[in-house]
């Protein structure tokens, strides 16, 4: 699970990363919560990468209630293809969520330890998301969820899920 993520990276460092023609306007953020919007990466019909502004926690287009997103920041990729929920996004409405850190914390003798997981380099990566568009005030809301898998060896005695970890070279693959 990834309840929390930091966003630290400079928009030089983002735009490079992710292919982006334009730098995003982005301060850093070190305590990124759920209902917060976070940057996430889309690819346009021409093919071209654009950073948008989503909020976090996923409210299906056909939700009722907005408040079902507190309850979809992530998504189990083992199941997302059969729930009604992350059903439709997966087919068809993929993202990049930006980061360049995310938080786990490690239950041990009573208490929590908590953990920020970084690329040994420090620099941008993109965890694997889906993302979604409610109509149900006046203006359309975008919202994003996590797609979360069972962890590597490296995150496997901290925490029991991670984010899924898309590599640069399969961002094309991952956004088609």
């Amino acid at each position: 699970m990834c309840g929390r993520f930091l966003i630290s990276a400079t928009p030089d460092a983002i735009a490079a990363r992710f292919g982006l023609a334009t730098k995003p306007d982005l301060s850093p953020r070190w305590n990124v919560a759920p209902s917060q919007d976070v940057p996430v990466v889309r690819s346009s019909p021409s093919g071209s990468r654009h950073v948008s502004m989503m909020q976090w926690g996923l409210i299906p287009h056909w939700a009722k209630d907005p408040a079902i997103g507190q309850r979809l920041i992530n998504a189990r990729s083992e199941t997302a293809a059969e729930k009604p929920s992350f059903r439709t996004p997966l087919k068809s409405h993929r993202c990049l969520i930006v980061t360049d850190g995310f938080y786990e914390w490690q239950h041990t003798e009573g208490r929590k330890q908590p953990w920020c997981i970084r690329a040994a380099d420090a620099s941008p990566f993109a965890m694997a998301g889906l993302w979604s568009s409610w109509r149900g005030g006046d203006t359309p809301l975008e919202t994003c969820t996590i797609l979360t898998t069972t962890p590597n060896v490296m995150l496997k005695p901290i925490h029991k899920r991670m984010p899924i970890i898309v590599s640069p070279e399969d961002y094309n693959l991952w956004l088609d």
